[in-house]
């Protein structure tokens, strides 16, 4: 099991409000002010002690550690916050079955397999809060000698994920890249093995921004052949070890790789926390969700300058009720940091995520603030 372990306490609460994204926090990990303007310090969760569990997104792995070692720094280390990067999919499954306190998920709960309904029934028949608590790019990185960077459109991507499209001097690629010395290769698509909402935010935009994708948005991808790869650093592991590989990952994790600009409208456009930020903004929410729940469906089709729709919307999944006084209290406390100024600050500098706006945070924290026991 890969379980990233820290001790730390948790944090307090705040106000509420709506939702959208920010764009002027979300452009440099290094800037020390953010959008959202909650806070953290208050005195009354500082005498916490024991273990919180949770589990889900690897994408969220380094912003799991950043937030753990706010906690850290803020307190004498009385409580344990255990989060283990096994997967949306995992997370999800680990949640609803009462292993781990909350989940961190890539995708939102539905019904489609009956996880929403689950989870619900794991609640004690309360609808789960999901709250976004990390917004990132999702980079299209290879490793091919001698190109350094390459654009390309939502066809031509789907096309080589889909086997259809298999050598790096193809003309769908060198009509798109002119200047590029590409070789007369084998590509080696490199996918996620794993249940995975990076694979559902990937095929979903494969999906809707382009024509050449036949299968469903789903946490197990569709097409057999190519690599494939347990967790984020399995797929950069293997991308960065092949040759003409390509893969997806979550932006903050692909290091030295070189990444797809992708084809918005007549542009191409590199992954940057801006980009992702201006899509998620201009998304709505999605249809049918309960007041605790701030799932939105992405726009994967936009043409808007600047935006980047490879994206992904990572969640906390919880309930809103615990049976047990200091498991609420914990759950409480650590998602209340999450979602504060402070907690998205610290994620920003660590993974190169977008902040949350005021509006989101201050309506999360809302949400947050009313969990209980019961």
């Amino acid at each position: 099991m890969n379980r990233t372990s820290f001790r730390t306490i948790v944090a307090p609460s705040v106000a509420v409000l709506a939702l959208s994204i920010s764009l002027s926090a979300c452009g440099a990990g290094n800037e020390t002010d953010t959008a959202s303007g909650s806070d953290t310090g208050s005195s009354e969760t500082t005498g916490l002690s024991g273990d919180l569990n949770g589990a889900g997104a690897s994408s969220q792995e380094k912003a799991q550690g950043a937030w753990a070692t706010g906690f850290q720094g803020m307190n004498d280390g009385n409580v344990t916050v255990n989060y283990d990067p096994v997967g949306s999919g995992d997370g999800r499954t680990n949640f609803i079955s009462g292993g781990v306190s909350f989940a961190g998920s890539d995708s939102y709960l539905n019904d489609d397999e009956g996880e929403l309904s689950a989870a619900k029934e794991r609640c004690n028949g309360e609808d789960p809060i999901e709250v976004p608590a990390y917004v990132s790019p999702i980079a299209v990185a290879f490793n091919l000698e001698g190109v350094d960077a390459l654009n390309l459109d939502a066809d031509t991507i789907a096309q080589i994920f889909d086997g259809k499209i298999t050598k790096w001097n193809d003309p769908a690629i060198a009509d798109q890249n002119p200047d590029a010395d590409l070789p007369d290769e084998d590509i080696t698509p490199v996918h996620r093995s794993d249940d995975s909402g990076t694979t559902k935010n990937f095929t979903d935009y494969l999906g809707k921004a382009s024509d050449s994708w036949p299968y469903e948005a789903e946490d197990a991808f569709p097409v057999k052949g190519g690599e494939a790869a347990e967790g984020t650093s399995g797929v950069i592991s293997a991308i960065s070890g092949g040759t003409g590989t390509i893969g997806y990952a979550d932006e903050s994790q692909v290091g030295d790789l070189s990444v797809v600009s992708v084809k918005v409208g007549e542009e191409y456009v590199a992954p940057s926390a801006e980009g992702a930020a201006l899509v998620v903004e201009s998304s709505p929410a999605a249809e049918g969700r309960a007041d605790v729940d701030m799932a939105v469906d992405i726009d994967r089709e936009t043409t808007e300058a600047g935006a980047y729709p490879v994206v992904l919307l990572s969640y906390l999944i919880a309930c809103q009720t615990y049976e047990d006084q200091a498991e609420a209290d914990l759950v409480k406390g650590y998602l209340s940091y999450i979602v504060s100024d402070e907690g998205q600050q610290a994620a920003a500098e660590e993974a190169g995520s977008a902040p949350l706006s005021s509006s989101v945070a201050e309506r999360a924290q809302g949400i947050v603030e009313g969990i209980s026991a019961g």
